[in-house]
């Protein structure tokens, strides 16, 4: 894929699978064995771990969506400098819901082959969310 490709790839990801939660295009776009370097879960990786955690931010924050703010790319490696937005409605994290709104910002890379995403590092303001919920 070129480099235009892969930043689509992740564009698509975002906006037609992630902020609608819609699991078809998980199943599209991400490898099954997708390594998942998440610094605040300690999740297994996996597509389905994926749904899994993504389904649960959703039941958490309802509203919740991510705008992409920045994105570059090199080779077979998309950059994203992601903000996320949303009202906290159910539990997340062990935290019932407060109510309150928060926005938080992250880092991503993704690492793409045979059009799908394989590997991604993620380094989000889990701090600042947490302060805007008011239990830091």
């Amino acid at each position: 894929m070129s480099i235009a490709q892969n930043k689509a790839l992740v564009i698509r990801f975002v906006q037609e699978g992630i902020n609608p939660a819609n699991m078809a295009v998980f199943d599209q776009v991400l490898a099954d064995d997708v390594v998942d370097y998440v610094t605040s879960t300690g999740s297994p990786s996996g597509r389905e771990n994926w749904k899994r955690n993504r389904l649960n931010m959703k039941a958490a924050f309802p509203d919740g969506s991510w705008e992409i703010a920045d994105i570059a790319a090199e080779n077979d490696i998309v950059f994203v400098r992601a903000r996320f937005r949303g009202t906290h409605q159910g539990a997340f994290q062990g935290i019932p819901a407060t109510g309150k709104s928060v926005v938080a910002e992250g880092i991503h890379i993704c690492r793409i082959a045979n059009n799908q995403i394989v590997e991604h590092w993620v380094n989000n303001d889990d701090l600042g969310m947490l302060r805007q919920l008011g239990v830091m």
